[in-house]
């Protein structure tokens, strides 16, 4: 039995990330995924301007007439969800947690992909694989991932990037796309895991941040305890000084993490968790950097 709440909760992910879907990022989607190969469909008589190079002569020689291959794009694919679960993500100060903003984006985008017929699946991690949920169709199933992102509970605090990238190169033999959802905080030694990855796969991460994070407010002698490793760092947020050491900190993991992608020539999205705007009450704060991130796969595909 789902409680009250958490139902009322997935209801509202459910509407919210599958009309984005369906009105916004399905067809772009669509665009910047292609599928595997091609299928032959059908047969059909020759017109002017079709390429002699695609008749099929068994047909032609039967029927007397030419008759030339059609062919369409195998679409099906499959979409991984590597969806961070450490102990950084349970922080948010703009309504919700990150874990719940993981949600929202593993939603949106499991429902784009199921719209093109595509398969998803997800892995939980911390420091270890937590959760596997194979890749599979439909609605249903969809909602049991976001069912299975919000309701989780990690046994570990850590982050290890490596398990869940390593993970996934075991269980995907197939080329699939991956979107990696992290905040990245404590992420380190898993270059070479990113890169085996990347190699294998479509590989997308999604870093999450928190305004508060790098934008301390004065409020005294604050004690920083780190979530995942329980140390404790005290900081005088009175001091313009001690808030932009802070602050510098979380940037320069910031542009680490950037260049090292850019090193890779890694596509990457950045979502800053922001409340919603009074005159975008319905518009999450994922929605623009997502959109935005198709449509520049878009426009470099094209030429």
């Amino acid at each position: 039995m789902i409680p009250r709440e958490l139902l009322k909760k997935l209801k509202r992910i459910e509407i919210l990330t599958a009309r984005a879907a369906n009105a916004q990022l399905a067809g772009a989607y669509h665009s910047v995924f292609k599928g595997i190969g091609i299928a032959f469909s059908e047969v059909r008589q020759y017109q002017p301007g079709d390429d002699v190079r695609l008749i099929d002569w068994n047909v032609t020689a039967r029927m007397r007439d030419a008759y030339v291959k059609l062919f369409v794009e195998e679409r099906e694919m499959t979409v991984m969800l590597l969806v961070d679960a450490s102990g950084s993500q349970l922080f948010g100060t703009r309504e919700k947690p990150k874990s719940e903003v993981a949600a929202e984006v593993a939603a949106l985008l499991a429902f784009s992909a199921i719209k093109n017929n595509d398969r998803v699946g997800l892995i939980i991690f911390t420091d270890r694989v937590e959760r596997f949920v194979p890749p599979k169709k439909g609605k249903k199933h969809v909602l049991r991932v976001v069912t299975e992102i919000l309701t989780f509970r990690p046994t570990s605090r850590g982050t290890d990037l490596r398990a869940g990238l390593d993970f996934l190169g075991r269980i995907a033999n197939r080329r699939s796309v991956a979107f990696l959802v992290s905040d990245f905080i404590g992420a380190a030694g898993y270059e070479r895991a990113l890169k085996v990855a990347q190699r294998r796969h479509d590989l997308i991460p999604i870093a999450l941040s928190d305004p508060m994070e790098e934008e301390i407010p004065p409020l005294g002698l604050v004690a920083f305890e780190d979530i995942e490793t329980g140390t404790v760092e005290e900081i005088d947020t009175y001091s313009r000084a001690g808030r932009q050491r802070f602050a510098d900190r979380v940037r320069r993991m910031r542009a680490e993490r950037e260049q090292l992608w850019r090193r890779l020539k890694m596509d990457f999205v950045n979502v800053r968790i922001e409340p919603p705007q009074a005159h975008r009450k319905t518009d999450a704060a994922y929605l623009d950097p997502l959109l935005a991130f198709f449509r520049a796969r878009e426009r470099r595909l094209r030429h």
